[in-house]
């Protein structure tokens, strides 16, 4: 069963935002000439908070945060966002993988940035079965 996809918006001041809450005020998510010095295509998004928005659908399939009892993924691609006021988006989807005897969900999640993988071996274990209509507008 595939899960209702969720897109998720990344701005320049999305990443100044995240900078503040989490301490992270590495150069290469605010500045090109930075980032693009270090052989970066230009700024990138935090991959924690990249992370995060992933575990936001995740929460939204499970219909609650504390629903979620396994959630791991690793990184592949950054997420570069350009300096307007688009910024970028990345798509999260996933599919059911099993339903176990004890009532765990097991999600197979998919995060891509234009059409291109951005998180590998990207996996949630959620309690109760998933909301298939969870992230509709």
């Amino acid at each position: 069963m595939e899960l209702p996809a969720r897109t998720f918006r990344i701005t320049r001041a999305d990443l100044v935002r995240y900078a503040g809450a989490s301490g992270d005020f590495n150069p290469i998510h605010w500045s090109d000439r930075v980032a693009t010095k270090v052989g970066l295509p230009g700024v990138i998004a935090h991959g924690m908070f990249t992370m995060a928005l992933v575990g936001r659908a995740v929460t939204e399939w499970a219909g609650s945060p504390d629903a979620v009892v396994d959630y791991g993924v690793r990184f592949t691609r950054p997420v570069v966002v350009p300096d307007d006021d688009e910024g970028t988006e990345i798509e999260v989807t996933a599919v059911v993988r099993e339903v176990t005897e004890d009532g765990l969900t097991r999600l197979d999640v998919t995060a891509t940035c234009h059409g291109e993988k951005v998180l590998s071996q990207a996996r949630a274990t959620v309690r109760a079965s998933v909301d298939r209509s969870a992230g509709r507008p």
